[in-house]
């Protein structure tokens, strides 16, 4: 499809990439502007991202001196475990070898060559093009490259059936408002009606995400709700450490969920998640994180909450037949650097009912 409104940048997701995998300094091979945004967020979540600030000079005679300079600056003031090198789209029309520029600096610390720019129309390409050398340099298995291979074409599946990628343009919206949907959410529970609430999110998301289903408990701690969340204990290294913290978070709080999946099968959870809401058959449903991986014809006859964080992921949720959708403004910043559960806007609002 060619798409008409902003998509995600795979040079930007290189980078949580690269955080994923533990590495502690990122470098943007390209001007100092390039990703500047999630450069910033990212510091946010204990990785440094340094740029060569390429310019005009470098654009002509090319930009391997400044690459070494900063790759020796970076082992020498951070002392760093890990290192990657991400390339731009600057880094890729003037022809850089990434490589060689790490081999001839001289550094001790592993470090790994992105070779990836932003005129690819998936963001999964940036994913891959990190976790392929990542499994060249040992730092994961060939059979976590497969896993996590299968995991990005199910996730780029989903959006393009029923995410924010399965139309051309998709006009953004805030959603419902929430304190409605809460009294609705509440009336439900308190009614004696049976439901299941699901926390099915995208990496660190789940640390607002998951508020949300102890919003619901804080508020109706006697109800007959069943929860589910996709926190098992697999995939890249601070996935696995995020789904750690937020089980933790949860059970102390008082919910200790059915586990579903893992933070990074979000994508490819929904026909489980679909099944388990057939056995349990409930008259409601809170869907959280990324409902639209379920297959609408899981949903058919069940009174659907869903939540996203996505403006543009309202209208299709509302196509396939979900009847309350909300949206969790900025939620992407506020889960950035975080190490226990954020509380949301509509855990909150639940929680107020009260």
């Amino acid at each position: 499809m060619q798409y008409i409104q902003p998509r995600p940048s795979s040079i930007v997701a290189a980078l949580y990439t690269a955080r994923d995998l533990g590495v502690d300094v990122a470098i943007l091979h390209g001007p100092s502007g390039c990703s500047f945004k999630h450069a910033r967020l990212l510091e946010e979540d204990g990785m440094r991202v340094l740029s060569t600030s390429l310019g005009d000079n470098e654009f002509i005679f090319g930009g391997q001196e400044p690459l070494e300079r900063v790759l020796r600056y970076a082992e020498e003031a951070f002392s760093p475990r890990r290192m990657a090198v991400v390339g731009t789209c600057v880094a890729m029309i003037i022809g850089e070898d990434i490589q060689s520029a790490i081999r001839d600096a001289g550094v001790a610390t592993p470090t790994i060559a992105v070779d990836i720019h932003a005129g690819f129309r998936e963001n999964i390409d940036g994913v891959l093009a990190t976790l392929e050398p990542a499994a060249e340099a040992g730092w994961i298995s060939r059979d976590e490259l497969e896993r996590q291979r299968r995991l990005l074409a199910k996730a780029n599946e989903v959006e393009r059936l029923r995410g924010a990628a399965c139309r051309e343009y998709i006009e953004p919206s805030r959603g419902d408002l929430k304190h409605i949907a809460a009294r609705r959410l509440i009336d439900l529970a308190d009614s004696g009606a049976t439901g299941v609430a699901v926390l099915n999110a995208k990496k660190e998301t789940a640390y607002m995400f998951a508020d949300e289903l102890l919003g619901l408990h804080d508020a109706c701690p006697d109800a007959a709700v069943t929860y589910v969340a996709n926190l098992e204990d697999r995939g890249l290294p601070k996935v696995r450490e995020d789904a750690a913290r937020i089980r933790a978070g949860m059970r102390e709080r008082g919910v200790d969920p059915e586990l579903l999946g893992a933070l990074d099968e979000y994508g490819a959870n929904g026909p489980a998640i679909g099944e388990r809401l057939r056995e349990l058959d409930p008259d409601f449903a809170l869907l959280v994180g990324v409902p639209h991986a379920v297959p609408p014809e899981y949903t058919d006859g069940i009174e659907v909450f869903s939540v996203t964080n996505g403006p543009r992921q309202v209208e299709p949720l509302r196509d396939i037949g979900h009847r309350h959708v909300l949206v969790e403004v900025d939620l992407h910043p506020k889960t950035l650097g975080v190490r226990r559960i954020v509380e949301s806007e509509f855990g909150t609002v639940i929680r107020s009912m009260r």
